[in-house]
């Protein structure tokens, strides 16, 4: 009874925690506040008259109708009588108490009724069901990338302008006022293992693998094989490090870096998943056009207007600038979706022929087990391919059973390191030193469906591309204009995000002409500069300073810190030499 008791007002208070960030401050539902002059309050009394002594929230205007709305607080303050007898605790089952059936507590919730009502009318199948179940989980409701509220200010604030606050509140004036704080809270996670299990699989599985056959050509089939299963378990102890930090600190990413080394390296590690991230979208935007390159000359011979990689590069930037000025990411979920259908579609018709073609003619006669020309640039692409740090932590808190996350995340690692090396060994041994960045080109360009599966992968890559650059520009978006600037209420401030969003955009397109020479170097550079830190560095110093009590997990930690920072200033100094020898 006691516990029942306890979680009870445990539950009350983690309400009332939400409810109270958008409640306007100073008034209150509890019973010990009495109105002063039922009747005579007036719109200029409606604020308190000491910022320490709370109001009855019935002298704001309507106060009788949003009455049921404050006494969440207050509900949650009252001290609940202690229990004077004990009682078996009876668990409801679906017998008593039915699955669409809402409890008489949830039932006084503002809206709780009308609920219950459509609940009874009909059934409510799991996957039409709304997101929120109550009135305080739709005001819990978040957006995230790297465990980082990245969600749009525009979208999400209804609070009037600062002017408008200092004017006496009118009949107009919105009942939920502006958040006091800028992190959403957080909601219960609802997604099962299976559902778990397949984001973890699209979250790794993207671009990245198509650049392995050419790292794999670089770096010799058995040299690329063995970089892969070690790049694959350093990042599965990187990962461990991480969930450890955020068990012991919570929160994001970000969060965890300022909880343990200040806002300064919150800001770095931020500043290293923007540069990531416009490096995502940069090599995409060159393979786009490498792939249709290859794909007008197959369909189209004879062309004599042929465009270009860098033509081809700025006519991306027409469909890209539209998309990157849409302000909620949701509505990007159907590309994204579509996207990694085809994605999963290439990668079938890549393992059908190679396996046939190897079946039928062998080992191409180039292999090389070990190239010693070039094998630092298969290290870059491998951590380039496996940096996936920044969908961890958002994949965990929506589980509902978080606890069950890092066998499950350590189960997908070893499936995609056996589809990555599978790939790139598979395709090198295909096609050896004939093996090109843009792999699909290595396959038969007569063929209908390889044209098919060329275009498809191309669009797949360029559909998905505004949902790499979104978490960059949020990041910077919000350190350039804060958190709360919204352009709701602002004409000003909404053109100047616009105008914000299409440089950014028009940037990554410049960074991408510039990198299209090579694009193999280009990727081994961004995996080494911009992932190495995200993956491998600042994990394990997060570890070290906030986690670690024995000598010899910090010793551990420091050794994994040091490999992580030899191996960035090593591959980025080879790899830039390298591209600037030719």
């Amino acid at each position: 009874m006691a516990d029942s008791m306890a979680s009870q007002q445990q539950r009350q208070r983690a309400e009332a925690d939400v409810v109270s960030r958008h409640l306007p401050p100073g008034y209150t539902a509890e019973p010990t506040v009495t109105t002063a002059t039922s009747g005579n309050a007036s719109p200029s009394s409606s604020h308190p008259t000491s910022p320490h002594e709370p109001q009855d929230s019935l002298k704001l205007q309507g106060g009788d109708i949003h009455r049921e709305i404050f006494k969440i607080g207050a509900r949650a303050k009252l001290v609940q009588r202690s229990a004077s007898f004990t009682s078996p605790n009876i668990r409801r089952s679906s017998t008593f108490y039915p699955r669409n059936q809402i409890p008489a507590s949830e039932q006084r919730a503002p809206g709780g009724f009308r609920r219950q009502f459509v609940q009874q009318q009909r059934r409510i199948d799991p996957a039409t069901a709304p997101v929120t179940r109550d009135f305080v989980s739709f005001l819990a409701l978040y957006g995230s990338f790297a465990g980082e509220d990245l969600g749009e200010s525009e979208e999400e604030s209804v609070a009037p302008s600062e002017d408008d606050e200092a004017d006496h509140p009118t009949e107009t004036r919105p009942l939920l006022g502006r958040r006091k704080s800028t992190r959403r809270p957080v909601r219960p996670g609802d997604a099962g293992t299976t559902k778990s299990f397949f984001t973890l699989l699209k979250a790794f599985i993207g671009t990245g693998i198509m650049f392995l056959p050419k790292a794999f050509r670089n770096g010799g089939i058995l040299f690329s094989s063995i970089t892969l299963v070690t790049v694959s378990s350093l990042s599965c102890l990187s990962f461990y490090l991480l969930l450890q930090c955020r068990k012991r600190h919570g929160g994001g990413y970000g969060e965890i870096g300022s909880a343990i080394g200040g806002p300064r390296l919150r800001a770095l590690i931020l500043g290293s998943i923007t540069l990531s991230q416009i490096g995502f979208v940069c090599s995409g935007m060159i393979f786009i056009a490498e792939n249709l390159r290859s794909f007008s000359n197959a369909v189209s011979p004879g062309a004599t207007m042929a465009l270009d990689t860098k033509a081809l590069i700025g006519l991306q930037l027409i469909l890209l600038i539209p998309l990157a000025l849409i302000r909620d990411i949701s509505r990007l979920g159907p590309a994204a979706l579509l996207a990694d259908i085809f994605i999963f579609i290439g990668l079938f018709y890549i393992w059908y022929y190679d396996i046939s073609t190897l079946a039928t003619s062998g080992m191409h006669s180039t292999v090389q087990l070990f190239n010693p020309n070039s094998f630092t640039l298969t290290i870059g692409s491998a951590i380039f391919t496996f940096e996936g740090i920044g969908l961890i932590l958002p994949i965990q808190s929506s589980m509902v059973e978080p606890s069950k996350f890092p066998r499950l995340l350590y189960i997908v690692m070893v499936i995609i390191t056996v589809i990555f090396t599978s790939v790139g060994a598979l395709c090198y041994a295909t096609f050896g030193e004939e093996t090109r960045v843009e792999i699909i080109s290595n396959y038969p360009q007569t063929s209908k469906l390889v044209n098919s599966v060329q275009f498809l992968y191309s669009m797949a890559v360029l559909v998905g591309t505004p949902v790499q650059l979104f978490p960059a520009t949020r990041i910077i978006e919000t350190t350039m204009f804060g958190d709360r600037a919204s352009g709701k209420k602002s004409s000003a401030t909404k053109w100047k995000k616009n105008a914000f969003r299409t440089s950014i955009t028009v940037l990554c397109g410049l960074i991408s002409i510039l990198g299209a020479s090579d694009l193999d170097k280009f990727v081994a550079l961004i995996g080494a500069f911009a992932c190495v830190p995200l993956v491998y560095i600042y994990p394990a110093f997060l570890h070290f300073k906030g986690v670690a009590r024995s000598s010899w997990v910090k010793v551990g930690d420091a050794i994994l810190c040091a490999v992580g920072v030899v191996a960035m200033v090593y591959s980025t100094s080879v790899t830039v030499s390298t591209w600037i020898r030719g």
